[in-house]
């Protein structure tokens, strides 16, 4: 019986190559497993499987049954519904170890670095596996987007190496214009419903008795989002009723000039407001240099709640 791989709801594309890259890893080692996903593609990740030729993984949402590993996150709200019945054989993740438990021992390899693809990458390294030509450039790009091209401060010294070798394999002479052309694929928002965008990058987080969503959107330049704003709030409010939560937050990341607008429906906007010492206008704030939701936003909301 085959093992399936995946990353969290609403996949971003460190979660979909991570897939792709564990599977064939996975498959080298002697395991047969199957990429999947549990949501559908962006228009980013779309672009870099369309680049190296891949397929879209599988999409499969329930896992009852079934061995798994799972790739970019460990926490239950990130999870299939029937993910405790499944038997998490690893997980592969760049992120706090989350609420995911398992009932038998497991392969663990949870790094502080810019990416999960990165991990996998030492994974590679430690069994001796080679990695393929499409495969390392599908994941040099995936290394670029979480690392915002370097910028973010959860790249390491380690990530910006993984993709100097992982951009020799390819053959990938300007991995630095690959990542620009990356990311105004990704800029891309005209035609999208303000719930596609509201999802495309979201993650609902457990904070003491409440439930966070959280979303970001990276672009180049903000001012796509100037006559979408009211749709974005409307349908933040609709997130936050359907899904019983506190707070709905989305950044609105421009990646040049190197910070984030926060948008927030709240039930308490002075939490909000306490997290980053800031004052909210209109239920938003600029916050510079704020460009990692897992380093700059999670761990500060954390203690409000």
């Amino acid at each position: 019986m085959s093992t399936y791989i995946f990353g969290h709801t609403n996949p971003d594309s460190d979660s979909i190559v991570g897939a792709i890259s564990l599977a064939y890893l996975k498959n080298h080692l002697g395991e047969e497993c199957i990429p999947t996903r549990q949501g559908e593609i962006s228009p980013e990740t779309e672009f870099i499987l369309n680049k190296f030729g891949a397929d879209v993984p599988e999409l499969k949402t329930s896992y009852a049954g079934e061995k798994v590993y799972i790739v970019d996150f460990s926490d239950l709200g990130q999870a299939p519904k029937d993910i405790m019945e499944a038997t998490i054989l690893g997980i592969y993740d760049h992120h706090k170890l989350g609420d995911l438990t398992t009932s038998t021992p497991l392969e663990c390899w949870i790094r502080p670095i810019g990416c999960s693809n990165t991990v996998i990458k030492e994974a590679y390294d430690y069994h001796g596996v080679e990695i393929p030509k499409d495969i390392a450039g599908m994941m040099l790009c995936a290394i670029l987007s979480d690392t915002v091209i370097f910028k973010s401060p959860t790249c390491t010294k380690i990530d910006t190496k993984a993709v100097k070798e992982l951009a020799a394999i390819a053959g990938v002479e300007d991995y630095k214009a690959l990542g620009m052309e990356m990311f105004i694929v990704k800029s891309a928002v005209e035609g999208a419903t303000a719930r596609a965008l509201n999802t495309r990058d979201y993650k609902e987080f457990a904070m003491g008795n409440e439930k966070l969503g959280v979303g970001q959107l990276e672009v180049v330049d903000l001012s796509v989002f100037d006559k979408m704003k009211d749709d974005l709030f409307a349908d933040m409010k609709k997130l936050k009723e359907e899904g019983g939560l506190h707070s709905v937050i989305i950044l609105l990341t421009d990646i040049m000039k190197e910070g984030s607008q926060l948008l927030v429906v709240s039930d308490d906007e002075s939490k909000i407001e306490s997290a980053f010492d800031c004052k909210l206008e209109d239920s938003q704030v600029w916050l510079d240099g704020v460009l990692s939701r897992k380093k700059q936003v999670i761990p500060f909301l954390q203690p409000q709640f």
